[in-house]
């Protein structure tokens, strides 16, 4: 991998934020002699330079393929950035003291974009399972993740189907009779779903009893239905002179 050296000083210079920064000792790689460095952490890079007021960087360490771990040495608080491969080089350090160790080996292990996309997946995941709920549902059926379809905005439909009515309702005395319907005068099954036959298909709701309308009230309603063309007639006599003489006012009043 090709690195631009005059982009990265000014990456590791800039005033961006920095995920960890402060100093270290770092041991050589031909002697074992450690040396006072200053640390910044910046994404998945760690920038290393002579002195805090330095304004480029000594080095730096590119933390992809690598394990970040404590190790055994005559310094205290000492961890090792290890690289894959034979001939791959180990970065050993130490803090200062073990809070500084612990934050240092935290942050060095989070930096790395392998790990950034586990994090990303198993968000991804529990977001998955925060919408649609565990897997399971009716009947035990299960859905993968990747399957889901979005749900229509509309008002959710109930996949069972309302009974139909008959085309001409059954009349008596000039008014419908709900429950003239064959089989209105058995009483509701109650074993095994109430909602369903034998054959499993919806049952229709029970219907209210009808009402037999009397003598006396069944003469008050024909003569009142005899009555209202003439009444109707009177009234729009009435107010139609009565809207006619609004408007001419309305008109006279123009002139």
């Amino acid at each position: 991998m090709k690195l631009n050296e005059r982009s990265l000083a000014f990456y590791a210079t800039c005033d961006s934020p920095a995920d960890n920064a402060g100093f270290l000792y770092k041991r050589g790689e031909r002697h074992t002699a450690y040396h006072r460095r200053w640390f910044v952490l910046k994404g998945n890079m760690l920038f290393y330079f002579e002195e805090r007021e330095s304004r480029e960087p000594v080095g730096v360490i590119v933390l992809e393929g690598c394990t970040v771990e404590l190790c055994d040495s005559a310094e205290e608080f000492t961890f090792a950035i290890r690289f894959g491969g034979a001939k791959s080089r180990t970065y050993v350090l130490a803090a200062e003291s073990q809070a500084a160790m612990e934050s240092w080996v935290k942050s060095l292990s989070r930096a790395s974009f392998d790990y950034m996309r586990v994090v990303v997946r198993e968000l991804e995941k529990q977001l998955e399972e925060m919408r649609w709920g565990p897997a399971g549902g009716c009947g035990g059926c299960q859905q993968s993740p990747g399957s889901w379809k979005p749900k229509p905005s509309g008002p959710e439909r109930c996949p069972e189907r309302l009974p139909a009515l008959p085309a001409v309702l059954p009349k008596e005395n000039g008014c419908a009779v709900w429950n003239n319907a064959p089989g209105a005068d058995r009483l509701p099954d109650t074993s095994a779903c109430g909602r369903h036959d034998g054959e499993g298909k919806p049952r229709p709701p029970p219907l209210p009893p009808r009402r037999r309308a009397s003598s006396g009230e069944a003469g008050s309603a024909g003569a009142a239905a005899a009555e209202t063309p003439s009444t109707f007639c009177r009234l729009h006599e009435r107010y139609g002179q009565e809207v006619a003489q609004l408007r001419q006012d309305w008109l006279e009043r123009r002139r």
